[in-house]
């Protein structure tokens, strides 16, 4: 068991932990299906509201999101079925529910464009990352979004195909 120093607390490195980005940024989790099922509009940065095991789990990159959404509920947005699941070094009594809907921290304004885009025009909120930006608090990268069609899909598949060709072309031709 290895443990190091950072920003002043001693953390156990156990197991895999998130991979650290060049901006900052130690990203958790990632929607990577979400643009190949969505068309991304616009995307927003919003705080999650977590419990103590619930951000150890996170600094052990520990989450999914592939099937989670973002919903209004009462006077706030809820991020609900994102998985993250229980620290196993904490006793039974302090855990929390892997599955619970975990509010988001936006401003009213920011809040209001949201719920009014998804009841208005029939646009989705889909979480694309959760993340811990560079003074170590944790963040949900929100992505406002609109379903693709089948015949969409296909498409940025081939898409996606053609530009591997391509790169692979461009290398071999030096």
């Amino acid at each position: 068991m290895a443990s190091r120093l950072a920003s002043g607390r001693l953390f156990e490195l156990r197991g895999e932990m998130a991979k650290k980005e060049d901006d900052g940024r130690t990203v958790v989790a990632e929607n990577r299906r979400a643009r190949y099922e969505y068309f991304i509009e616009d995307t927003w940065e919003a705080g999650i509201s977590l419990t103590g095991t619930e951000v150890k789990s996170l600094r052990k990159g520990q989450a999914n999101i592939t099937e989670s959404y973002a919903a209004a509920e009462g006077t706030g947005l809820m991020l609900i079925n994102a998985h993250i699941p229980e620290y196993q070094l904490a006793g039974s009594f302090f855990q929390h529910t892997p599955r619970r809907a975990r509010p988001l921290l936006l401003h009213r304004r920011e809040l209001d464009k949201l719920t009014n885009a998804v009841q208005r025009e029939g646009m989705t909120l889909i979480p694309l990352e959760i993340y811990f930006n560079e003074r170590g608090r944790a963040k949900l990268k929100l992505g406002l979004a609109k379903g693709k069609k089948l015949h969409d899909k296909r498409e940025t598949s081939a898409k996606r195909d053609w530009q591997r060709q391509k790169a692979r072309l461009m290398r071999d031709k030096g």
